[in-house]
């Protein structure tokens, strides 16, 4: 007997439009030669392939939540071409999940071919990989302690609907601001599409980019209308430059 397929008939998901074809959300950073990744949602794997990502010099969390983790498992791949562990950035907080969710990989005794993995403690003090720089941005996806990143003049935020005034500071001069924007209403744990572009237009970079968008914004083209012209609507792909 068959198992039905339920799936969501809405514009955005029955779309042809490419940039309507979302996956979780997640960035990489390319610098100085080396690869770096912040989060890996469950689509980790296909990304790195699609990407043709052959080496990686750290992934980085910004919280715990099974859409930006659930892929760590597939760093052994990384593991088996660069012969060395991989190096992860995470708070504590985030470290006590990680260990929770992946116990094989911190087992006393391992299973052949578990992740191999160098765990880095991170705070709100800036870090430094190498030669790069990396500026934590504490922000609030409700009542969650969640990190944006910052690299030279370009800013990375998911998963938020606060940003303390202190942290504010840091986003200031900033070239490119990737902010998420869950959806065009309110949401108790993420910026609405309007209060997403306000912080954008507040914080005045040359340029902004919506992340983190569900099937409820509706379709790309027809949101991006709509969007001030330094405002633009990301989408799985893209490339920046800063």
């Amino acid at each position: 007997m068959g198992v039905p397929v339920i799936g969501c008939t809405c514009e955005a998901c029955t779309s042809s439009d490419v940039k309507d074809n979302r996956l979780r959300c997640s960035i990489l950073i390319q610098k100085n030669g080396s690869n770096f990744v912040i989060d890996s949602g469950p689509d980790f794997r296909y990304q790195m392939l699609r990407a043709k990502v052959t080496s990686l010099r750290a992934l980085i969390f910004t919280h715990e939540h099974k859409d930006h983790t659930a892929g760590m498992d597939d760093v052994r791949a990384f593991n088996w071409i660069q012969r060395e562990k991989v190096n992860i950035y995470a708070t504590e907080r985030v470290e006590k999940a990680l260990r929770n969710d992946f116990h094989y990989a911190f087992a006393d005794i391992k299973y052949p071919g578990v992740p191999e993995l160098e765990i880095h403690n991170i705070t709100k003090q800036p870090f430094r990989i190498d030669d790069v720089d990396f500026i934590p941005v504490e922000v609030m996806h409700h009542k969650l302690r969640v990190l944006g990143f910052r690299i030279d003049d370009f800013v990375y935020i998911t998963d938020v609907n606060h940003i303390p005034e202190e942290e504010m500071k840091k986003l200031k001069g900033c070239d490119t601001l990737v902010l998420s924007a869950l959806r065009q209403t309110t949401h108790i744990s993420h910026f609405s599409l309007e209060q997403a572009v306000e912080l954008i237009q507040r914080v005045k970079p040359r340029k902004g980019y919506l992340t983190h968008i569900s099937h409820q914004m509706g379709r790309h083209k027809d949101v991006s209308t709509a969007l001030p012209d330094n405002v633009e609507i990301a989408y799985d792909g893209l490339e920046l430059t800063w």
